[in-house]
Formats: C-alpha cells, sequence, structure tokens
C-alpha cells in the first residue's frame, strides 16, 4: 500500500471506529440511565423538597421583610452603611421593575448551590492539601471541569434526570466548584510552615493545627474561593434556564428568542445587582476576617 492511498483510508476507517465507540457509548449510558435513572432520582428528593420549600418561602414572605433580612446579613458580614444602603436600592429597584419573584427564584437556587459547592468544595480542598497523590488525582479533574463547556454539563445530567431544579443544580455546582476547591487547597498549603511548627511544639495534634490554626490563617483565601464560586454560580443562572430553572435567567432567555431588549436587560442588570451584592458581602466580610486575625496575632 502506498503512502498516499493509506492518508485516503485512515480517515475513514478512524470514522468508522468513532462512530463505534459513540454507540457503544451513547448505549451504556442510555442503559445505565434507564435501569439507575429513577433511585438516583430518589436519592436527590430531600434537595428538591428543601429547594421548593425554600423558593416558596422567599416568594411568599412578605419583600420588606426579606430586604429587612438580606439588610442585616450584610450589615452583619460587611459592618458598611453604605453597603447596606446600595443594596436596599438595588432590592428596591428589583421589585419596582417587577422582577421580584424571579429574583426570589434565582437567589433561593444560587444560595442552595453556594451552600452545597462550600460544604463539598471546602473539605475536598482540605483533602487534597494534606495529600500529594490526592492532589494529583483532583487537578486534572478541576481542569477538565473549570475548561469544559458549560452546555456540555446539561447533556448527561438531562439525560439522566430529565429538566427540572436539581439538573439545573448539580450542572451549577460542577461548573462552579473549582474555584473554593483550588484556592482552600492553596489556602492551607501557603500557611507558613514555623507556624505550624510552633503548633507543634505547644503539642497541638494534626486535628487541632487544622482548625486552629490553618484554617483561620487560610480563611482570606479559602473567602476568595467562595467569592468565585458564587460569581460562576450566577453566570451560569442563564444556562440553567434552558433546562427549566426558574428565575431570572428565563427572561433572559426569552428576551434572547424573541428579541425583547428591554426585558432581556433589566433581568440581566438583575443578575448583575446580585452578583455585586454576593461579591461585595463576601469581600468584606473577608476583609474584617483578615484584619480581625491580623489584630488577634499582634494582641
Amino acid at each position: 500500500m502506498s503512502d498516499s492511498s493509506w492518508l485516503t483510508e485512515f480517515p475513514q476507517l478512524e470514522r468508522r471506529d468513532l462512530i463505534d465507540i459513540r454507540k457503544s457509548l451513547d448505549g451504556a449510558y442510555r442503559s445505565f440511565s434507564r435501569e439507575y435513572g429513577e433511585t438516583i432520582e430518589n436519592f436527590f428528593d430531600p434537595l428538591l423538597s428543601f429547594l421548593i420549600w425554600f423558593e416558596k418561602l422567599l416568594i411568599s414572605s412578605p419583600w420588606w421583610l426579606i430586604i429587612a433580612v438580606i439588610i442585616g446579613i450584610v450589615y452583619a458580614a460587611s459592618r458598611s452603611w453604605k453597603l447596606s444602603l446600595g443594596v436596599l436600592a438595588s432590592l428596591l429597584a428589583i421589585g419596582y421593575f417587577g422582577m421580584w419573584e424571579d429574583t426570589m427564584r434565582t437567589l433561593s437556587i444560587i444560595t442552595v448551590c453556594t451552600l452545597l459547592s462550600i460544604g463539598i468544595g471546602i473539605p475536598i480542598g482540605i483533602l487534597i492539601s494534606r495529600s500529594n497523590k490526592a492532589q494529583a488525582v483532583v487537578n486534572p479533574i478541576l481542569d477538565i471541569m473549570q475548561t469544559m463547556p458549560a452546555f456540555v454539563y446539561l447533556i448527561p445530567v438531562v439525560m439522566l434526570l430529565g429538566i427540572g431544579k436539581i439538573p439545573g443544580v448539580i450542572a451549577v455546582i460542577i461548573y462552579a466548584i473549582p474555584p473554593v476547591i483550588r484556592l482552600t487547597n492553596l489556602g492551607i498549603r501557603l500557611v507558613n510552615v514555623e507556624t505550624l511548627e510552633a503548633a507543634t511544639a505547644y503539642g497541638a495534634t494534626s486535628t487541632q493545627r487544622l482548625f486552629g490554626v490553618q484554617l483561620p490563617l487560610a480563611l482570606p483565601t479559602i473567602m476568595a474561593g467562595i467569592n468565585q464560586t458564587i460569581m460562576m454560580a450566577l453566570s451560569m443562572v442563564v444556562v440553567a434556564s434552558m433546562i427549566g430553572v426558574k428565575g431570572l435567567g428565563q427572561p433572559v432567555l426569552k428576551s434572547i428568542t424573541n428579541q425583547y431588549f428591554t426585558l432581556g436587560l433589566l433581568n440581566g442588570l438583575a443578575i448583575v445587582a446580585l452578583a455585586i451584592i454576593f461579591d461585595r458581602v463576601s469581600q468584606t466580610y473577608a476583609k474584617r476576617s483578615q484584619k480581625h486575625l491580623e489584630g488577634h496575632n499582634n494582641g
């Protein structure tokens, strides 16, 4: 066989092989989803029930009460009246333009996704900070999660669980969780070795060093990871709306398909307002925590 004929035949063989591999993988995944899909759905039923309850709570509660609670949380975290007044103005504008319910739906799912990302991500970050082997395994997975287009996450999740809140939550978490894992790992690894040696000299156990020294010193870096996770979760709002997640993303998607410029702009600005609120509060809290820690150490 000449070189030229080999070059012309090889791509055809490659395509046939790829088609066979794709068919095999697609068939295997369909079989898996048929056999275990209902079991996996049942596993997520408590989370779905909580999501529905939390969303209804935010929507049915008086708007002034929700605003008061949010302002209270903002002030407790930031100790800034200026920021609190800015948040108040943003929320009042959201209500005035008729986006309150969609904002509460988005707030509910983003809050749950952020809490789950923190609850899953920080322990994983701690694990890989204490083991180079674990880090070598997890880092490539995080690279894939961060570089894979967001739409790709929706395909296996929707095939397995259909459309709705739970597939949206899973897709958002997959997309948003890497920063909190990476920065938890980084923050703990950056803790001064001499500080750890001093703690060991005073008889601190490994657990005591972790919770008494490493995590407090790494808190500003961890908070930066949480901040990025929140921003990435909010950036998935419009994508998640494509699989039935209600909130500010659906009007934006509707405005794209129907060319409603004002509808898309206003709901996009509401998403931006939420992002700025989360961003400013988390950053201010991280700075306050760092100053408190530095003052405590100096004292």
